[in-house]
C-alpha cells in the first residue's frame, strides 16, 4: 500500500504543477477522416476460437441478448461522452481482481469498432499477469512488455481477430514484475500520444491492473485522457470503490460498469 500512495501523491504533485501528460495536452486531430482509408497492413490477422470467445461472452460471437444490449448501450454512453471532451484513449480498471474489467473492456472495444467511422485498439496493459489475448484463444510470442523493454517495432505485435474489422489487440507480452515503472516510463506515454494522433478516429482501450492491487494504474492513468471502473454486483466492497475512486482522481473518470449483475 505504501507505494500506491506513494505514486497517488506523486501523480497529485504533478497535476499542480501543471505536468499533465502529452495526450492531455496535445491538439486532438479533427474528427473528420473516413476510416475506409485506414488499412493495416503490416498487423496480423489471426484466428481465435469462436467457441472460447462465446464461452468469454464476447459479443461478436455471442446472440443478440440482452447483454448485447447493454454492452451497446454502455459503448454508446462511453462514446458521447469521449466525443464531447475530445477525449481518444480510455482505461478500463476495477478496484480488486476478477470483478470482470477484462471482457468489459474488450466488449466496448468490440461495439465501437461496429460503428461505421470508428477503428478500435485494445492494449493489454496488465503486464504483471496479461490473459486478454485468451479471451481469443490465441497465443502470442511478445507484446507491450516486450516494446518497452526492447528496440522491436510496434506494427509487429499488433494482431487483427479474424471476423473483427477495424478491430486490433495489443497483448501483454512477456509478464514483468517491474510493470509500474514500465507504465509510468516516458516510452509508454509516448506510445500512448503516438497511437491517439496516428488516427483521428480511433479510441485507445487500455485494460489495466485493478487499482487496490498494484500501483499499476495508478502509475499510468496520468497519461491517458479518461478512466472506466468496473464493480461486481454484490462482491465489490463501497469502501474499495470509495478507494478506488479516490485513487483515480487524478485523472478524469468518466463512469462505473455494474458487472455480473442478476437483475
Amino acid at each position: 500500500m505504501e507505494k500506491i500512495k506513494q505514486a497517488v501523491e506523486k501523480a497529485r504533485q504533478e497535476r499542480e504543477q501543471g505536468e499533465v501528460s502529452p495526450s492531455k495536452t496535445k491538439a486532438k486531430p479533427q474528427p473528420d477522416s473516413d476510416i475506409s482509408s485506414i488499412q493495416y497492413t503490416q498487423t496480423r490477422s489471426v484466428e481465435g476460437s469462436h467457441d472460447l470467445m462465446r464461452e468469454n461472452r464476447l459479443i461478436s460471437s455471442m446472440e443478440h441478448s440482452e447483454y448485447t444490449d447493454a454492452i451497446k448501450i454502455l459503448s454508446t454512453q462511453v462514446l458521447q461522452r469521449m466525443k464531447e471532451n475530445h477525449w481518444s484513449s480510455i482505461a478500463v480498471t476495477s478496484p480488486r481482481k476478477a470483478e470482470g474489467k477484462t471482457s468489459i473492456a474488450i466488449n466496448l472495444g468490440i461495439s465501437i469498432a461496429q460503428e461505421v467511422e470508428y477503428t478500435v485498439l485494445v492494449i493489454d496493459a496488465n503486464i504483471r499477469h496479461p490473459n486478454l489475448h485468451e479471451y481469443f484463444g490465441i497465443n502470442p510470442e511478445h507484446g507491450l512488455s516486450d516494446y518497452l523493454t526492447t528496440d522491436v517495432e510496434l506494427s509487429s505485435l499488433l494482431i487483427n481477430p479474424k471476423g473483427l474489422d477495424h478491430f486490433v489487440i495489443l497483448p501483454a507480452g512477456k509478464p514483468l514484475m517491474s510493470s509500474s515503472e514500465l507504465l509510468s516510463s516516458p516510452k509508454m506515454c509516448s506510445l500512448v500520444e503516438e497511437l491517439t494522433s496516428r488516427y483521428p478516429k480511433r479510441i485507445i482501450i487500455f485494460d489495466l491492473p485493478p487499482v487496490l492491487d498494484t500501483a499499476d494504474a495508478l502509475a499510468f492513468v496520468p497519461c491517458i485522457d479518461t478512466a472506466l471502473v468496473v464493480v461486481e454486483d454484490d462482491v465489490t466492497k463501497e469502501e474499495d470503490l470509495k478507494s478506488a475512486i479516490e485513487m483515480l482522481s487524478v485523472t478524469d473518470i468518466i463512469g462505473t460498469v455494474l458487472n455480473k449483475s442478476i437483475y
